[in-house]
């Protein structure tokens, strides 16, 4: 039988992707915006084959309305604590009021359930959300990609283009990081949300990639030999960042401030996914490590 899903955050590059893996797979993909959400957002969308649908976000009734006859809501919302805990609790009280059996909160990132709380903040703000839903009757899923692989384009220490250099923190010069690339991720959300029997916590990685295979996958791409470096001890990096937090109060209010960006490198380094679930969907072309840098590096 044919599935709806409900999308909340398909103006953004990962909802939007999400919702045209979900058309693929022939689902009925309906996206709630905002009130006066750019035109052209929501014609790239409708072109899709997508209902788009305008509400007040702040309205519960509109919410409980919108998430009739819907059979799972998928939450690509990005942003701080209005939006990932405020606004998603709003989803999700609506969802339940509705009848709604199952919810995919905007959990993209590394799996925090082993992490201390205070490390990170975003991570922070997903596990308060995360108490909420637990505590709900709604059947839950959250799929944990690690870092999108797009940040390795970045220049940052990781893997820096500009001056040829590859660093790493705390002697974890072989210690793998999780990459997805953002079209693995949203084909896999969209088999998720279309499994009625997924689990809780989904670990996914493209490619699990440590600073010397990094080393190398360049080296075979480029022919050129990059620096390798430690740039210091985790525990000095943890150091680090809380001076820069202290130093910026006003990052509190930005979504990828400076030392928001080092805790996340900084999460990368402290803990990684252990059990991947890529095999149980078996139509998703995951990118390989070598591949993904060798469209970028030259």
């Amino acid at each position: 039988m044919k599935k709806t899903i409900l999308v909340a955050g398909a103006t953004g590059s990962l909802g939007n992707k999400i919702c045209s893996e979900l058309i693929k797979r022939g689902a009925d993909v309906r996206a709630i915006v905002r009130m006066a959400t750019d035109f052209e957002k929501i014609e790239t969308l409708k072109n899709l084959g997508i209902e788009v649908i305008e509400i007040d976000l702040t309205d519960h009734d509109e919410i409980v309305n919108v998430c009739a006859n819907i059979d799972c809501v998928v939450s690509a919302l990005a942003g701080l604590g209005d939006v990932i805990i405020d606004l998603q609790k709003r989803l999700l009280d609506g969802a339940l009021q509705a009848g709604v059996p199952r919810f995919i909160p905007s959990d993209f990132c590394t799996d925090y359930n082993d992490l201390l709380p205070g490390e990170n903040r975003n991570f922070d703000l997903r596990r308060q959300f995360k108490m909420y839903l637990d505590s709900s009757s709604i059947q839950a899923s959250s799929i944990f990609n690690g870092a999108f692989a797009d940040i390795l384009k970045y220049n940052t220490p990781i893997l820096n283009l500009k001056d040829k250099s590859i660093g790493y923190w705390g002697e974890k010069a072989d210690w793998k990081l999780d990459f997805t690339t953002m079209d693995n991720t949203a084909a896999f959300t969209a088999e998720v949300a279309l499994d009625d029997n997924a689990p809780r916590n989904l670990q996914i990685a493209s490619f699990q990639v440590s600073p010397n295979m990094i080393w190398a996958d360049v080296k075979v791409a480029t022919d050129q030999e990059f620096r390798m470096q430690e740039l210091s001890s985790l525990e000095d990096f943890a150091q680090i960042i809380k001076k820069q937090r202290a130093d910026n109060p006003a990052g509190e209010a930005e979504l990828y401030a400076k030392w928001q960006q080092a805790q996340y490198m900084y999460s990368m380094f402290s803990t990684h996914h252990y059990q991947l679930f890529n095999q149980r969907y078996k139509n998703i072309d995951w990118t390989t490590g070598l591949d993904y840098i060798s469209s970028f590096v030259k």
